[in-house]
């Protein structure tokens, strides 16, 4: 199979993915193969609240639209110019995947298959339906994807090279597992956001994006704040407002009093809008439904931190100049070359 073969195939899935959203799906005439699988998708988006109950279908049709807009023809092309993908000897490489949020490992599934090597997936149980699906659909739309595409339910094996994600406490135990073949270990990252109390309200409620989205669970969520000395956050809370509702759903809801509760028991000084709190914290791994914060007062001592902690980071959200920084609510739009804990998959199977 050639890579032009590769990239079509994953451009009609885009085109697939591209007919799915929350204000109405509508079935397009153009999309190869929609028929039985554009109604079979709009049921399983449906019920995948009932896999994983924070998989509700506001965040699952998110998920779908963003790697139906990354998932095109120019986007694949741009990725892989700068690689050389011709004389890829396929080898098996296994995929150990996260299910905190929808399709967290499609990145991986779709690096492994454009480089030409067969994929071995072990998916999260709490994500075991979307991945699946979508592999089928590509199936047919090559055929010779079926002798590249395992997916398995016991214990992974045969496999040349491996990705895993998971816990710090898992990695130990992927890191010496693994520790004879070529690896990918990733483990906790977290996201912070830098503010110098000049952002405007836009750019405050596009940070809101950032921490509402997914709920909190995923890397890319800014789980803290690095904000100066005297920040008044009164323009902060007055933006997070756009973002109430997230306390009617019930598992957030339960998250948010119980640690509101832990920390007023704990006598922890907080700050609190009713669906939201934020702690001063030295920490970057905020639990559900709360934020970190911590005050600084010189620019230059926060960048050296934040490059000192770059193996902690994932993203950093500010208008300052910060290296690889990112703007305000682009958190959760990652680009195909985007790479998860800056390694470069690519890279990374291209050398196996």
């Amino acid at each position: 199979m050639t890579l032009a073969a590769r990239k079509a195939a994953f451009a009609e899935l885009g085109r697939f993915l591209s007919q799915f959203h929350e204000n109405g799906s509508v079935e397009d005439a153009i999309v190869k193969n929609n028929s039985p699988f554009f109604e079979d998708f709009l049921q399983l988006i449906q019920l995948s609240q009932s896999h994983n109950r924070w998989f509700t279908p506001e965040q699952v049709y998110f998920a779908i639209e963003s790697w139906a807009e990354a998932l095109t023809p120019q986007n694949l092309d741009k990725w892989l110019s700068a690689y050389d993908t011709e004389n890829v000897h396929p080898k098996k490489v296994g995929l150990i995947l996260a299910g905190n949020i929808p399709l967290v490992g499609f990145h991986d599934f779709l690096s492994v298959l454009i480089t030409g090597h067969k994929v071995l997936v072990k998916t999260s149980s709490n994500d075991q339906h979307l991945l699946p699906f979508l592999a089928k659909y590509l199936i047919t739309i090559e055929p010779k994807f079926a002798d590249y595409i395992t997916f398995i339910e016991g214990k992974l094996e045969g496999f040349d090279a491996v990705i895993a994600t998971g816990s710090n406490n898992t990695a130990r135990y992927f890191e010496y597992y693994f520790k004879d073949k070529p690896a990918i270990i990733r483990k906790n990252r977290n996201s912070v956001a830098v503010l110098t109390g000049d952002e405007t309200k836009e750019e405050l409620e596009a940070l809101g994006e950032d921490i509402f989205r997914y709920f909190g669970l995923g890397c890319r969520n800014v789980s803290k704040l690095f904000v100066p000395e005297g920040y008044d956050f009164t323009k902060f809370f007055e933006a997070m407002y756009k973002y109430k509702d997230v306390i009617a759903y019930e598992k957030y809801a339960n998250n948010y009093d119980y640690n509101k509760a832990v920390f007023l028991m704990s006598n922890f000084k907080i700050l609190d809008n009713g669906f939201l709190t934020i702690k001063e914290d030295t920490g970057y791994g905020s639990p559900i439904s709360s934020v970190f914060y911590e005050y600084y007062n010189d620019k230059v001592a926060l960048k050296n931190r934040l490059e000192a902690d770059t193996n902690q980071l994932q993203c950093v959200v500010s208008q300052l100049n910060i290296p690889n920084k990112i703007a305000f609510g682009e958190a959760q739009h990652p680009r195909l070359w985007d790479y998860a804990d800056n390694v470069d998959t690519i890279s990374f199977l291209l050398k196996i």
